[in-house]
């Protein structure tokens, strides 16, 4: 910087020199160099008489003549000689005399010169905009004459404890005032100072600003800008207000990024505007933009807490495809939602294959879950494939898994695989438990084949010391169906020893089937009683069920009676 300084000031030198004695030089140049008086030789005298006597002395030989002045203007021509010109200015006589004398000067001056804030002027301009002011404000500050530069603005913009609606009045003030252009950093101090202090009032106003400034100056606005609004907005539950700052993105000339689709879908669905938010996400994945994994994440959330599990589910494929890492319970959480509806259950599974290490080591809810899922519509075969594929890469499943398993096949009556999976689940050490047998014996029992049913009956006797009254209850309704009242009467008798008492289901099924298909109203009668002793209750159709089939025998007795006679 000192040698541009140097060659600067050298040039300054010069031109002034030309300016106040070109006439004396041009004139003292005609004389004899040994014409000059010694007393005040001239500068240029000097110069150049040294340069004919001397041209190869680099010293110049200035000082030799012990004049103060000369030997100032030698000193700094000596500097100016060793450094090269300053953007093609020093040492380029046609460029030096196409400035006027003293531009350089100003140039320098306009370069160092800074602007300084008047500290009492902001004194007094903080101290109004503290206090509560009335509707006086703008008639205050007009008083004040205050020089409005962008940094004294922007002083009092960030300066702390003062009034959201005050710093909204003075910017309003501010920026309709003549000569004032609005900033980048003036509107972004402003939007970052109500921001931080969370009104209702002040937000919407803040926003009113913004948009009057928009549509004089978009250029001022940026990004960053309207994505704090948004956010704002979020944080205040404004869905319908985060939206609107959405869609004025294009008109002021701005383009959304990563921040601006993550907080208005957040603000979107945390008023449950879910269609709209569909609506934002479906942009934001047409134009390939991909927040980070965590924000995708808590999108895939919002989305499948909304109902909007298909939604969710693309976004979480375009995770995957740019290898965003989603959290864990996000995924769980979309995997629970797509199971919940038929349609889905596939994606469900296809998504387990993104399972791996630890992850897929503590995941066996989630497995579980697209196990029963499969199972509930009736694709058994593609859940007893995810069954193996657990057994053989994790997690390892449990009786709940493979009770699903056998009850999909049961009841789709393919009771062959349905024991093939039991006899998997013993081999792996795993015990089925009542609800596994009961499942299995409900299967045969629909299909009619009440000797297997009965077989597995024995088995879980031998297994498990105590069965569950529906257990018995599946055969029970198993025999009625096929009209074997004997044996289902021997089952319920067999409840007892094994130490469970019938309730009301079994009791009732039998009374039924026995008025309705043989017209047994005795048996059912001892049926009643017997319940009655047990302190069971039939209910009053079931009774009036008894009383008519009775009636109707004895009507037919005395019709056949009367007959006889006849």
């Amino acid at each position: 910087m000192w040698r541009s300084m140097a060659a600067r000031s050298t040039q300054l030198v010069a031109r002034g020199f030309r300016a106040t004695q070109m006439n004396q030089v041009l004139s003292e140049t005609r004389k004899p160099l040994n014409s000059f008086p010694k007393a005040s030789p001239s500068p240029f005298h000097r110069f150049f008489s040294h340069s004919s006597a001397n041209p190869g002395d680099d010293s110049l030989g200035l000082a030799e003549n012990e004049d103060p002045e000369l030997d100032f203007i030698a000193g700094i021509e000596t500097i100016a000689a060793q450094v090269p010109p300053f953007d093609g200015l020093a040492g380029d006589e046609t460029q030096m005399d196409s400035f006027a004398p003293g531009d350089s000067k100003n140039e320098i001056q306009e370069e160092t010169q800074a602007y300084e804030i008047d500290s009492n002027k902001l004194e007094n301009v903080l101290s109004l905009l503290q206090s509560k002011v009335d509707g006086s404000l703008e008639s205050s500050l007009n008083a004040m004459a205050l020089d409005l530069h962008e940094d004294f603005v922007v002083k009092v913009l960030q300066t702390p404890c003062i009034l959201g609606e005050n710093l909204l009045r003075f910017f309003d003030w501010v920026t309709n005032k003549p000569g004032f252009k609005v900033t980048y950093s003036v509107v972004d101090s402003l939007v970052k100072v109500i921001c931080s202090d969370i009104k209702m009032k002040n937000a919407y106003e803040l926003w009113d600003l913004i948009k009057e400034i928009g549509e004089k100056d978009n250029e001022v606005l940026t990004v960053d800008v309207l994505n704090e609004l948004i956010a704002l907005f979020s944080k205040l539950g404004k869905g319908k207000a985060a939206v609107e700052v959405f869609d004025k993105f294009s008109d002021f000339g701005c383009v959304p990024n990563e921040e601006t689709y993550s907080f208005t879908i957040e603000a979107l669905c945390r008023r449950s505007f879910y269609d709209w938010a569909s609506s934002v996400c479906e942009k934001m994945l047409d134009a390939e933009i991909s927040p980070d994994g965590e924000r995708l994440g808590k999108i895939i959330s919002w989305f499948c807490k909304g109902g909007k599990a298909k939604e969710a589910h693309a976004v979480y494929l375009s995770a995957v495809g740019k290898n965003k890492n989603l959290p864990r319970s996000s995924v769980s959480f979309l995997i629970g939602s797509l199971c919940k509806k038929d349609e889905t259950v596939k994606l469900a599974s296809e998504m387990l294959d993104g399972f791996s290490g630890e992850a897929r080591k503590y995941a066996i809810k989630t497995f579980s879950t697209v196990v029963r899922g499969l199972c509930r519509t009736k694709d058994v075969d593609e859940a007893n494939k995810v069954l193996l594929k657990m057994i053989e890469q994790g997690p390892p499943p449990g009786n709940a898994v493979f009770n699903s398993v056998v009850n999909g096949y049961s009841k789709a009556g393919d009771m062959d695989k349905a024991k093939e999976v039991m006899k998997l689940m013993e081999d792996r050490g795993l015990k089925p438990d009542v609800y596994s047998y009961t499942v299995v014996m409900s299967g045969y029992a629909n299909g009619g084949q009440m000797d297997q049913a009965r077989e597995v009956l024995s088995e879980a006797k031998n297994k498990h010391k105590k069965l569950s009254p529906v257990t018995y209850h599946t055969l029970i309704r198993g025999y009625c169906k096929l009209e074997q009242f004997d044996e289902a009467l021997k089952l319920l008798a067999e409840m007892k020893d094994f130490g469970i008492e019938p309730n009301v289901d079994e009791y009732n099924k039998l009374i039924q089937s026995l008025c309705l298909k043989v017209l047994d109203w005795q048996t059912a009668e001892k049926l009643l009683n017997e319940m009655t002793e047990n302190g069971l209750h039939l209910n009053g159709i079931t009774r009036s069920l008894i009383t008519a089939v009775k009636e109707l025998e004895a009507e037919g007795i005395n019709s056949l009676e009367t007959a006889t006679k006849a």
